[in-house]
């Protein structure tokens, strides 16, 4: 068995998973990373010697597979962060005509890779979570989890139930030392923001993100911090 803690994350070749995945390795943490394309570690991760598992959010069998070979491997699970995600456009009134077959496939995509897919992956390593008696799960939401403020009703929606994922496995896991916390940023500079025209500079940046996942991870079972909304902008109630 590891003596290290060790970390499952998902969606970790790039962005916020990749920041995430520094952090923790900074913070002492064995990494355990799912990646759809398991060539895409990028360069600076490979220092960590970390276990890459191939994971498609995608499909229902590798959820079990990912936290089998994890705990394979090292023997234990102590953090799982639920990182990856898409945002498709799927508007309530859509500026143009949509097709129906289009509205669904769209649909489908976003509660398949947003909701589904971190539901199972947290099902299945809550078990290794509370054996480890300080098990914490992170969920990446969206300040659009926290309320509805662009057109983008299909987004929204996923991210409100990523918010009432992370509460439900809070309460699932309490009682074992599973802490849940769900992490609800607006605007960050990832690949996913580049359709907007937005000051990169100025807006929340996936290292920022990577610290803060970091500091709440590592917190003990007696400070639990349910909701990290972050945001780059003043808004109202944010």
């Amino acid at each position: 068995m590891s003596e290290a803690p060790v970390a499952m994350i998902t969606g970790a070749s790039r962005g916020i998973g990749a920041a995430i995945a520094h952090a923790l390795a900074g913070r002492g943490y064995a990494l355990s990373l799912g990646l759809r394309d398991p060539s895409s570690l990028p360069d600076s991760l490979e220092q960590y010697d970390p276990l890459i598992v191939p994971y498609d959010a995608a499909k229902a069998e590798d959820a079990r597979a990912f936290v089998e070979a994890t705990e394979a491997r090292f023997g234990r699970i102590d953090a799982l962060v639920n990182n990856a995600g898409i945002a498709g456009p799927l508007e309530l009134m859509p500026a143009e005509p949509q097709p129906d077959d289009e509205m669904e496939e769209m649909l489908d995509a976003l509660l398949s890779i947003n909701v589904k897919a971190p539901f199972r992956l947290t099902r299945a390593a809550l078990p290794a979570l509370c054996r480890s008696g300080a098990g914490r799960v992170i969920v990446l939401a969206s300040a659009s989890g926290k309320r509805v403020l662009g057109l983008n009703a299909g987004y929204q929606m996923t991210k409100h139930a990523a918010v009432a994922l992370s509460h439900a496995a809070r309460r699932a896991g309490w009682d074992d030392g599973v802490r849940a916390c769900v992490v609800c940023p607006g605007f960050v500079a990832t690949d996913l923001t580049l359709r907007h025209d937005l000051p990169r500079h100025e807006i929340t940046q996936p290292e920022d993100l990577g610290k803060l996942v970091a500091d709440v991870v590592t917190l003990p079972n007696t400070a639990s911090v349910s909701e990290l909304v972050v945001n780059w902008r003043y808004e109202p109630g944010l």
